[in-house]
């Protein structure tokens, strides 16, 4: 079959483009703005992207798959609806060529959803069950976020975001859930979503998929998933806490004990919302291959982590950078508390872009200042693209950092941009010249690309 994707360019539709053409199709597609490293991926996998949206470039095509940046009044999307093709949304192309026949294991939730997918694919495959896999992520190891398995089963992570200008619905209503993961459940993504109810909506629709034979594990510690819980019957659920007597979290603290004389290395995941998502996965795992559960737990602690998740990239006996994903006020409050938790007696600068479409609104306006309870220092940046949203809608970043400032007594500032951190940063860093520190480096984007110059900054950091 031939196949066309509009929208190539972006890392999950880049990804799927190879996947497809690994089970026998030919495959090609097109961009407007085609860039590393995908651009580079895409030429290396031969699948020559154009650069560019024309509508002969899907005269051939016997599929389209539209990706959901895609807007109507696009040359090829218009030629597809003119013409009659067959097109799909990258979501629904998933479900139909990659989950039929298999056991999909769907990891939902408002955070966590990334680490806890790589996780449970990590589980199973170190146990030898070959399961296929498609996040948005990269491990810290270098595998990237899709795989197309050998055996039953397919762990995906289950976006609630809608899947194309045609489907409104979230994402994750097209991958078949055998098993259902729901770790939290928050309100985001203001652009899409009017409040919370809107939300639940969606996970509810979700929770009606899983079949009898299936199973659904949730967080009970979220009181949004208990109440779209209430009253399901349909499929087996499985409830999980951090204080029971056999959770993960004890685990970990019970091996870490006991290997103390041999150095062994912490887990690559910290804080209580990881070991929520660790939880999630082992006991998952567990429902899949219940006699293995020595081999799941060891896996657990040799998993190497996903990139821009808690990754440290720089450590010394002084100072540490660390880079984190974190946009949401209830991401940056338990990033900021693992790391306060983790490294006692160490200050905390935290920093923060706002970016993504919720963050770069007022709807946590008031949540966010709280939200960097435990920083001793924080730098918000301007609003990302700041003319890009309404400013009865924006986020007021300098009311932000006077209220962050009252609510955690952290000295707090304001910055024009990512390059005025490194400004404002370079004033007082050297205050701190006593202290160890941990700069949290925390946004959904590149940052403005000043992770090279805090590297060196925080290598260079004379301790007195």
């Amino acid at each position: 079959m031939k196949i066309f994707l509009v929208g190539i360019g972006g890392i999950a539709m880049g990804n799927l483009a190879y996947m497809l053409k690994e089970i026998g199709h030919d495959v090609s597609g097109s961009d407007e703005n085609l860039y590393p490293p995908m651009s580079d991926k895409l030429v290396e996998w031969g699948l020559s992207p154009k650069s560019g949206y024309r509508k002969e470039n899907v005269k051939d095509a016997d599929l389209v798959i539209i990706g959901n940046a895609i807007s109507r009044g696009n040359p090829e999307v218009e030629e597809v609806l003119n013409s009659g093709k067959e097109y799909m949304s990258m979501a629904q192309a998933i479900g139909h060529f990659f989950l039929k026949g298999k056991k999909p294991i769907v990891i939902a939730g408002t955070h966590g959803k990334t680490t806890t997918t790589f996780l449970t694919h990590w589980i199973l495959s170190e146990i030898g069950l070959a399961p296929g896999l498609f996040v948005g992520g990269i491990r810290k190891d270098g595998h990237a976020g899709f795989s197309l398995g050998k055996g039953d089963y397919f762990v995906i992570e289950g976006d609630e975001y809608d899947s194309a200008f045609f489907d409104k619905s979230s994402k994750f209503l097209h991958y078949r859930p055998f098993y259902l993961v729901l770790n939290a459940l928050d309100f985001d993504h203001a652009d899409i979503f009017a409040n919370l109810d809107a939300i639940k909506v969606m996970f509810k629709r979700l929770l009606n998929l899983v079949p009898g034979a299936g199973k659904v594990l949730y967080w009970k510690g979220s009181k949004n998933l208990n109440s779209i819980i209430d009253g399901y019957k349909h499929a087996p659920v499985e409830p999980f806490e951090l204080n029971e007597k056999d959770s993960i979290l004890n685990y970990v603290k019970g091996v870490l004990s006991e290997n103390k004389s041999k150095n062994i290395l912490k887990p690559s995941l910290i804080g209580s919302h990881n070991y929520r998502n660790a939880e999630a996965a082992v006991r998952v795992c567990l429902a899949i291959a219940p006699s293995k559960k020595k081999e799941i737990l060891e896996a657990f602690l040799r998993f190497p982590g996903v990139k821009r998740r808690q990754e440290v990239l720089v450590r010394n006996e002084t100072s540490l950078l660390v880079e984190d994903f974190a946009h949401h006020p209830v991401a940056i409050l338990e990033t900021i508390k693992a790391h306060k938790e983790a490294y006692p007696g160490y200050k905390i600068i935290s920093l923060f872009e706002p970016r993504s479409a919720t963050s770069h609104r007022n709807v946590f306006q008031d949540d966010f200042a709280a939200s960097f309870k435990g920083s001793d220092y924080v730098f918000i940046t301007e609003v990302y693209q700041v003319n890009k949203v309404a400013s009865k809608l924006r986020l007021n970043v300098k009311k932000l950092v006077k209220d962050t400032k009252a609510k955690t007594k952290a000295s707090s500032f304001y910055c024009k941009d990512p390059k005025d951190i490194l400004v404002q940063i370079k004033k007082e860093i050297p205050k701190l010249a006593k202290s160890k520190i941990i700069v949290l480096a925390m946004s959904n984007g590149a940052f403005g690309g000043i992770y090279p110059e805090l590297t060196k900054l925080v290598l260079e950091r004379e301790i007195k």
